[in-house]
């Protein structure tokens, strides 16, 4: 839980104060107003990690730094932005303790559901993709490492391809490195889209009071059976035609996740209706599963998505909220207030 939080230069704040209650906190105000700024601060205050931008583009324009103060019931967390001649940073302190970069135990579990998740069925696989590595980072301490990791490993062997054939001597180590790697992430988001299965049918039928079935399927590039050595067999076998892509076509980054509504794909099949109570599933999973793993309740952060969910499912989504601290943005607070009976936080920012 977050009890107050205080802001200089970051974005369109210079130097503002929020206190926040324990249950449901409604930020509400006009565009271009400071909702999402305040959400971004919050999350970077509690993960360390950015959803919008860069370092540089969080900083008041002019501005060397930007801090971001925040106190928990027993504890208090600074974030410091720093824009210097050469380079940008961003440095934490927690209870006097200085850190470059939080690790998972030192993060607080937040979800959060903004806009673009709305795309999450149909839209590009990266955010299906986003959307499981964002969950197992927040639930496996080796995960952001090796997300990263793969990251790196990835843009050199594109370097190289973009390079020429010329450099087809240095592509190996990096085909070796890539498929490591990648075999590893395919067994963790694999693992996940198990836990989802065994939860997600039941779920939605809660959600729509219907007795459809719902299931999810990874789509990989590689032989889900011995992925990382398929992976490495088929850097090696395209590697030509890589060099005339001039990216990697096969491994992690590539693959994609379908969801299945009564056996049909639901990117292609399923309604609007039926998209927003898979996408509440999938949310809510999400939430319950860092609560089971992390064994602490995670933050929710709602950016301006409740407008887009009709009665029954905005009652099924503040039914769930009403457990968690939450914060939600809108530009109608009329809109959100009257489906919570417990008193809600009201913070209303102005242009």
């Amino acid at each position: 839980m977050i009890n107050d939080l205080r802001l200089q230069y970051f974005r369109s704040y210079k130097n503002a104060a929020f206190e926040f209650d324990a249950g449901v906190n409604i930020i509400v105000g006009p565009n271009a107003s400071g909702k999402t700024n305040l959400l971004e601060a919050l999350l970077i205050i509690t993960t360390g990690r950015q959803y919008r931008g860069s370092i540089s583009e969080s900083i008041q324009f002019s501005k060397p730094w930007a801090r971001l103060e925040a106190h928990l019931p027993k504890s208090q967390r600074i974030a410091k932005l720093e824009i210097t001649d050469t380079s940008t940073r961003k440095q934490f302190v927690i209870d006097g303790q200085i850190y470059s970069r939080l690790s998972l135990a030192k993060t607080l579990p937040v979800v959060l559901f903004e806009p673009e998740h709305l795309q999450l069925l149909s839209g590009k696989p990266e955010l299906r993709r986003t959307f499981l590595d964002d969950t197992l980072e927040q639930t496996i301490p080796s995960y952001g490492r090796l997300r990263r990791d793969y990251r790196r490993a990835l843009s050199q062997r594109n370097h190289l391809l973009k390079a020429g054939p010329s450099t087809s001597s240095q592509l190996f180590a990096w085909n070796i490195r890539l498929s490591e790697l990648g075999g590893q992430m395919v067994k963790h988001r694999l693992e996940l889209v198990e836990a989802i299965n065994e939860s997600i049918a039941k779920l939605y039928q809660k959600l729509t009071a219907s007795r459809a079935k719902v299931s999810i399927e990874y789509l990989p590039t590689c032989s889900i059976g011995n992925y990382g050595s398929d992976l490495l067999h088929k850097l090696e076998r395209h590697t030509d035609l890589d060099y005339l892509r001039g990216f990697t076509a096969y491994g992690p980054h590539r693959d994609d996740l379908k969801v299945l509504l009564n056996g049909h794909s639901a990117q292609q099949a399923a309604s609007r209706g039926e998209t927003r109570s898979l996408l509440l599933a999938l949310k809510i999973l999400e939430v319950q599963r860092l609560e089971t793993l992390r064994q602490q309740k995670p933050i929710l952060l709602l950016d301006d998505v409740f407008s887009e969910l009709d009665g029954s499912r905005r009652h099924a989504l503040t039914t769930f909220l009403s457990k968690y601290q939450t914060f939600i943005t809108t530009t109608d607070a009329d809109v959100v207030v009257h489906h919570f009976n417990k008193t809600t936080n009201i913070i209303a920012l102005s242009p």
